[in-house]
């Protein structure tokens, strides 16, 4: 999926229940690397909470190739198997949640504890500002100049931009635009220039 919703900062929402305050932060997890990163700031933040139960899920929305979750000291599956869950159908990829707890001194039960923990991430969710994951490619295009101010003309419409340019006997320009706008852009520029054009790809997949 080369485009998908994700976490456009980190965003934090906190909730006392039977006075136990869960602090639950969500943020932006291009790899497992940034997502355990992102756990350990937490941890570093809140140094003297009584739990840090964490979730993450690296990749597009619903994916199960990279994920990993955590009670961290809470009771088997009432913790971090429910944070886990609700971002698995949040329909948001790239993301990483903490919910820090702060015990008050009331237990809450299996049942409590579950619905405390995936509450939160749910109420953080509701208000996360999202913004899109996005695969770029990168062309090497040289055109006769003949070409070129209609080629300029094509660039918008397959949201392509010029990263930089050279004129020699040809005019030799490299392309960034959407992975996913290859193919007809390709295709349209084959058409647009008779064929003349040669294309290079440079590099592909890089998220944005």
């Amino acid at each position: 999926m080369a485009r998908y919703p994700i976490p456009a900062r980190t965003h934090r929402v906190q909730e006392e229940i039977r006075r136990s305050r869960f602090i639950t932060t969500v943020g932006h997890a291009p790899t497992v690397e940034a997502a355990r990163a992102f756990i350990q700031k937490i941890r570093q933040e809140f140094p003297d909470a009584t739990h840090h139960v964490w979730a993450y899920l690296v990749g597009p929305p619903g994916s199960t190739a990279r994920v990993g979750y955590s009670d961290d000291g809470e009771p088997h599956g009432t913790a971090g198997r429910p944070v886990y869950t609700v971002l698995l159908h949040s329909g948001i990829g790239d993301i990483v949640a903490v919910v820090t707890r702060y015990f008050g001194g009331t237990k809450l039960g299996k049942g409590g504890l579950v619905r405390a923990y995936s509450g939160g991430v749910k109420g953080a969710l509701e208000t996360l500002p999202l913004t899109e994951h996005r695969e770029w490619a990168e062309l090497d295009v040289v055109i006769p100049y003949t070409y070129l101010s209609s080629l300029q003309r094509l660039l918008p419409a397959y949201e392509g931009t010029v990263q930089a340019e050279a004129y020699a006997a040809d005019v030799h320009l490299r392309i960034r635009l959407p992975q996913e706008q290859v193919p007809a852009f390709v295709q349209a520029l084959e058409g647009l220039t008779q064929g003349t054009a040669v294309i290079e790809p440079i590099s592909h997949g890089d998220p944005g």
